[in-house]
């Protein structure tokens, strides 16, 4: 549960330490940690209770009191025995103005404005068809997996992934989004990626597959998008993909 950073020098400094005196006590981790983009004293990092600490490093040398703390309520309504794993945060990213910051857990991604702690400007559900499995994700550990999200083109959309080498892209121009998948079949040039749909029912349509043969094994932890280009890679178990849109 530290956060450190390394100088020129290669030393390296601990900015954030939050590990308690005795390890029995620990009740939290410290998931991810981020520089602002233009403000180099700024940063972030993420914790296993679903909280998102804003710090300054001109304030002290050790930043165990954050300036912001973003949170978003709890709903006690669908409060569980789940809600605690499932909110923590596994990756943390900020847009490339600064302004914005997007977060991913295990079935959402959400997007946070610096000028308002409160809760989240926006929230877009990955694969919410796996709320009703969270006891048999718990049982084999894939509740566990740590997920990555990122930014594309000028801050406009948005990637991250999913099971059985799903990957969702959101468009927040127009408020979509769209389903892949990672395959040797799709990876083949001049092929056009097509869009994938799951279904919870007991019926389901030709293009959809059944949530229950969604394979676990196979799953998209490590995307990133080109900094300039309509360009993605996605890390799928031992292959990596690489993507070009128009």
């Amino acid at each position: 549960a530290v956060v450190s950073t390394q100088s020129t020098g290669n030393v390296c400094y601990n900015i954030v330490d939050i590990k308690p005196v005795v390890m029995e006590d620990l009740t939290e981790v410290i998931t991810a940690a981020k520089f602002h983009p233009t403000h180099c004293n700024h940063f972030v990092y993420t914790s296993s209770k679903g909280t998102i600490r804003l710090c300054d490093m001109r304030a002290r040398a050790l930043c165990d009191q954050h300036s912001k703390l973003f949170e978003e309520p709890e709903d006690s309504t669908t409060k569980s025995f789940f809600s605690e794993i499932i909110s923590s945060v596994s990756d943390v990213k900020f847009s490339s103005c600064g302004r914005y910051m997007v977060s991913r857990d295990y079935l959402t991604v959400k997007l946070w404005d610096l000028n308002m702690d409160t809760r989240p400007v926006e929230t877009y559900n990955v694969h919410e068809y796996l709320r009703s499995k969270l006891c048999s994700l718990y049982e084999n550990d894939c509740i566990f997996d740590k997920f990555e999200v990122v930014w594309g083109g000028p801050s406009n959309s948005i990637l991250t992934g999913s099971y059985n080498n799903f990957f969702r892209v959101f468009d927040r121009n127009n408020s979509k989004d769209a389903c892949f998948e990672a395959s040797r079949e799709s990876a083949k040039p001049k092929t056009q990626l097509k869009h994938c749909k799951v279904s919870v029912g007991p019926k389901r349509r030709k293009d959809e597959i059944n949530v229950d043969l969604l394979d676990f094994s196979h799953k998209i932890l490590h995307a990133h998008w080109h900094p300039k280009d309509n360009v993605i890679a996605v890390a799928a178990t031992n292959n990596l993909y690489l993507f070009t849109g128009k």
